[in-house]
Order: structure tokens, then C-alpha cells, then sequence
């Protein structure tokens, strides 16, 4: 139908946009201190049941188990130090903030780790409860972290800077090479146990492939 003369042509229809304020969506000081311990306390947890029930993940985490298996050392110790190398590549990459952040994290995991021994003596685990359920704690956990722009180092970094670099999600990027360092693990514990591993890690790494990813989180 042709416009009327002398009326006005309607305004064309365009999408919904939703406009955030940047200072309403920031994390004040205390939901970052609280979101990070919350973080480290739960991807602790899921790594110590992980530990209780033999079995590995991905990561500097499981590069730690690893180690915990084939040697005498403290778990704790043996996180704090094979993150250190990493530390040299969040400064350059990611920033002081990030890196400071990150480096209390691991901190934290390291301290809770000690905590958990003390406080929660598990004298049996069913592994497949033990696996699955350490691995999606600390899935939860780590995908926290990332909200609060932290992490627990290694992967976990090269994993973000991929995504912010190429759009590729931390968590496909975090699974690969998770995958890799489960197959390593052939040389400490049985072939059913990284079985039993690879699966958990697919389902941490799950986690943070469908959370993780730019637009679906405003938090900043």
C-alpha cells in the first residue's frame, strides 16, 4: 500500500540492544577476594578428591599429581613450583593484575590443599565418584577464577590467551592439551585409572567451554 501524502515514513525496526553500565557491572574488591577464595577452595577440593581416588587431570594440576604419585614431595610444594615457569609468561601476556591474581590463587590452592589433608580424611573413594566429581569442582572452581580475572597458571594462561587472540574457547584449547598430559600419566598409574582420567578431564574442560566464552558473562 502506497504512504498516505505528507505522512511521515516509518523509523525501520531494529533489534533490542542491551546497554550495561560499566561501573554497575564491575566486581568490587570484596566479591573479587571472595570470588577467588571461593575458586581456590572448590578447585582444591575437586584436586584432593582427584588425588583420594588416584586419579589425574589436565593441566599444572595434574602435571602436580603426577609428580605426587612418582615422588615424596607435598602436593602443595609440587603445585607452587611447576606454576613458576608460568609466571614469566602472565606478566608479559596478561599484566601485573592478572598475574598477581593468579599467583595468590595458586597460593590458595597450595594452602587449601594443606588444609583439606587436615581436615577431611578420606580413607575410601569409589574412583569413578572421585574422578568425575574432582574433575566438575574444579572445573566450577577454575571457570570462578576466570570470572574474577584469575587463574591457577600454566595451561590455564595459554588457554585465555588463545581465546583472546584467535576466539577459539579456553576450554577446547585446555581439553587438547589436558588430553596430552593424561596420556603422559600411562607411565605412573594404570591404563584404567587415565581412562577413567581422560573422561573426568572432558567433562572439566565442558565446563568451561560452554561458561567461559565472550557475552556470556557481564562481570568484569
Amino acid at each position: 500500500m502506497e504512504p498516505e501524502l505528507g505522512a511521515r515514513p516509518s523509523a525501520p525496526e531494529t533489534a533490542s540492544t542491551l546497554v550495561f553500565d560499566v561501573k554497575q557491572t564491575a566486581h568490587s574488591v570484596p566479591e573479587d577476594v571472595l570470588g577467588i577464595l571461593t575458586g581456590t577452595f572448590a578447585a582444591s577440593l575437586g584436586l584432593y578428591l582427584l588425588q583420594s581416588a588416584g586419579s589425574v587431570t589436565g593441566g599444572t594440576a595434574g602435571v602436580a599429581l603426577l609428580f605426587d604419585y612418582a615422588t615424596s614431595w607435598p602436593f602443595w610444594l609440587i603445585f607452587a613450583v611447576v606454576n613458576l615457569p608460568f609466571a614469566v609468561l602472565a606478566i608479559w601476556k596478561k599484566g601485573w593484575d592478572f598475574t598477581l591474581r593468579t599467583a595468590v590463587s595458586i597460593a590458595l590452592v597450595s594452602g587449601w590443599s594443606v588444609v583439606h589433608h587436615a581436615l577431611l580424611r578420606i580413607e575410601s573413594l569409589d574412583p569413578i565418584y572421585g574422578t568425575l566429581g574432582g574433575n566438575l569442582l574444579a572445573g566450577v572452581g577454575l571457570l570462578i577464577l576466570f570470572r574474577h580475572k584469575a587463574s591457577l597458571g600454566g595451561i590455564n594462561i595459554v588457554a585465555l590467551l588463545i581465546q583472546e587472540r584467535t576466539g577459539f574457547r579456553a576450554g577446547w584449547t585446555q581439553l587438547i592439551l589436558d588430553l596430552v598430559i593424561i596420556l603422559i600419566s600411562l607411565l605412573v598409574i594404570p591404563a584404567p585409572a587415565v581412562l577413567l582420567s581422560a573422561i573426568g578431564a572432558v567433562l572439566l574442560n565442558l565446563v568451561l567451554a560452554m561458561n567461559h566464552r565472550p557475552g556470556r558473562y557481564i562481570g568484569h
